[in-house]
């Protein structure tokens, strides 16, 4: 009894969460994607959400089939014309199609109208995302902490150099910052790199040249992740917390600023990790998703909003990649059809497709073996 308990426990607090979040993710990307091709002109057969079998759908009147598969990772649409999930073209199909048919296909729109359509899906994960921030902040409002140094750890780089508490942090490499939240996020970013720290005491302005230790950092969780550290403290006792009110428009600001911070954050740390500054086993697959989504789960529904617009960020980005079968790939085959005036050959493309899909599946093997050893470990 008590291991069906337990079954039962697990898909509850972390199988449900993790298939709720990413089938709205994968929804609001493939919408993007039927909105902006409907709009071109361009005919869709198939939406859906998952792949395999199909559990459940309808076929709307333009023919359009809606459904539920059974593989709850990832989904897509599928244009007339196309041979697959990928949109490859159906070479075949299209030899036997009329030219006003042609016209509805994917590969029959004019160019900058199917980067529009390829563009579309990942562009709406960012728009969720800015929107799932916003409403965050519009209703419980911006949580700052000031630059102010409280107190630094023994021993710490900060320490070192001659930082003092009391001490107010002004400006990293030259650019100015006004919270607590933008030291951490710059400086985890970067260990092992010379940072330029500027503070501002009494009424002076004075210049420290640190390099960030890396350190391992273990979340309420135990999960555990490289960052850069300089030994400085912030706290509560020094007063500097507060909650700021923002409007609408403040809101959808902070909103956008907080995606930017996502997507540089994410490019900073494949730079780190491209350079030796960062293991590659802190890249994550779809075992850490639903270990994430339970985790969040447990702390109520805000902390899984925040987790679903950090998951809509990367997705977005994800899918930018410039690797065939991805979006980011197509977008990379028609700037290359836009500079040559003509498309990339449909053997070239059957080539780029499948190394794209060795690429990817070699991704998603390394990021579950990685999810995988992190259990275990």
């Amino acid at each position: 009894m008590d291991h069906i308990t337990s079954v039962f426990g697990f898909l509850g607090g972390y199988i449900l969460p993790y298939i709720v979040i990413l089938s709205l993710l994968v929804f609001i990307h493939e919408l993007g994607h039927y909105l902006a091709g409907r709009w071109s002109g361009i005919r869709v057969l198939a939406f859906s959400v998952g792949f395999g079998p199909e559990l459940i759908g309808f076929t709307d009147k333009h023919g359009t089939r809606w459904k539920i598969s059974a593989i709850p990772l990832g989904g897509y649409v599928r244009f007339f014309g196309d041979a697959d999930a990928a949109s490859r073209p159906d070479s075949e199909e299209l030899t036997q199609l009329t030219d006003e048919e042609k016209a509805q296909t994917l590969g029959g729109a004019a160019l900058w109208k199917r980067a529009v359509t390829v563009a579309a899906g990942p562009i709406a994960n960012f728009i969720l995302a800015i929107f799932i921030f916003a409403v965050m902040f519009a209703t419980m409002g911006k949580s700052v902490a000031d630059p102010v140094v409280a107190e630094l750890k023994p021993g710490s780089v900060a320490e070192a150099v001659g930082v003092k508490p009391g001490d107010v942090l002004i400006a990293l490499d030259g650019r100015r910052i006004e919270t607590f939240d933008e030291v951490v996020r710059y400086i985890s970013m970067r260990p092992e790199l010379p940072v330029k720290v500027t503070v501002r005491r009494a009424e002076s302005e004075i210049d420290f040249d640190m390099v960030p230790r890396r350190a391992v950092i273990a979340d309420s969780f135990g999960n555990e992740m490289e960052v850069g550290q300089i030994g400085i403290i912030t706290n509560q006792s020094s007063g500097n917390f507060r909650v700021v009110e923002l409007s609408p428009l403040q809101a959808v600001w902070e909103g956008f600023r907080q995606t930017g911070h996502i997507i540089t954050g994410t490019f900073d740390y494949i730079g780190n990790m491209i350079a030796g500054r960062m293991n590659a086993d802190q890249l994550g697959g779809p075992v850490r998703v639903v270990q994430a989504s339970g985790e969040m789960a447990t702390l109520g529904v805000i902390a899984l909003l925040n987790l679903a617009a950090v998951l809509s960020v990367s997705l977005g980005l994800l899918n930018l990649m410039p690797v065939p079968v991805l979006d980011g790939g197509h977008l990379v085959l028609y700037a290359i059809e836009a500079v040559r005036g003509r498309p990339v050959g449909p053997g070239a493309q059957e080539i780029a497709f499948r190394i794209g899909l060795a690429m990817i599946l070699s991704l998603m093997v390394f990021a579950t073996w990685n999810d995988i050893s992190r259990l275990i470990g």
